[in-house]
């Protein structure tokens, strides 16, 4: 195999192998938002444990990339590729480690005996949050620039979703505990968070696809 062929045969292993990686985090948010509603610490900790198995996978990842740049030294779109799945990676990454910080918040908190509304909106922020990751990676996976232009609104959702949740927090904390109410103002935090790291890769769809990356400078 010459480096060319080479270089295009490792694109497209890194492509899959990121693919992979954020199914594992697509699969996490679920997992972490039924701990949280039912309260299960022992879901909780293999959420928390597994984080592990991405945090390998992810250094394999740039690893690879970085070997490819010192052994093809790639221009343009080629480039541009390896650039965006470096900086992928790391959203990734970074979202998953929110989920673990949700596992995490359960574990503190006191008394998790949540109101039937923070309830309610805790399991439509997660649905949000599932539905955002699946959509940056389909629209990274199929090249679709539209599908990365729609994750703006998605985000607006899951913005709303958490001004309700801090506000029902509020309310639950008038007559709960002040710790446990930080904590699950952490946990609202942590999935906004999560749908700003989906549009960021969005964003790098975009720049994979256009050159161009925004001028509003969302990814920082």
């Amino acid at each position: 195999m010459d480096q060319r062929s080479w270089f295009h045969a490792e694109l497209e292993d890194i492509t899959r192998e990121i693919v992979l990686l954020a199914a594992h985090v697509t699969e996490a948010i679920p997992a972490a938002t039924e701990a949280l509603l039912t309260g299960d610490l022992d879901a909780a900790q293999r959420v928390i444990d597994h984080d592990d198995v991405l945090d390998d996978l992810a250094l394999d990842i740039e690893e690879r990339c970085y070997r490819a740049l010192a052994r093809q030294q790639p221009v343009a779109s080629d480039l541009r590729a390896l650039m965006t799945a470096i900086r992928m990676v790391a959203e990734i990454e970074r979202s998953g480690d929110l989920v673990v910080n949700i596992c995490k918040a359960l574990c503190a908190l006191r008394a998790p005996d949540l109101s039937p509304e923070i309830r309610g909106v805790l399991q439509q922020m997660g649905e949000q949050a599932v539905g955002l990751h699946r959509t940056c990676m389909d629209a990274y996976a199929d090249g679709d620039v539209t599908l990365a232009r729609s994750l703006d609104l998605l985000d607006d959702e899951l913005d709303r979703l958490h001004a309700d949740f801090l506000e029902a927090v509020v309310r639950w904390g008038e007559d709960g505990s002040v710790r446990d109410a930080i904590q699950l103002a952490l946990i609202g935090r942590y999935y906004e968070r999560i749908g700003d790291h989906a549009v960021n890769i969005g964003e790098r769809v975009r720049y994979l696809i256009e050159g161009e990356l925004p001028v509003h400078g969302s990814l920082s």
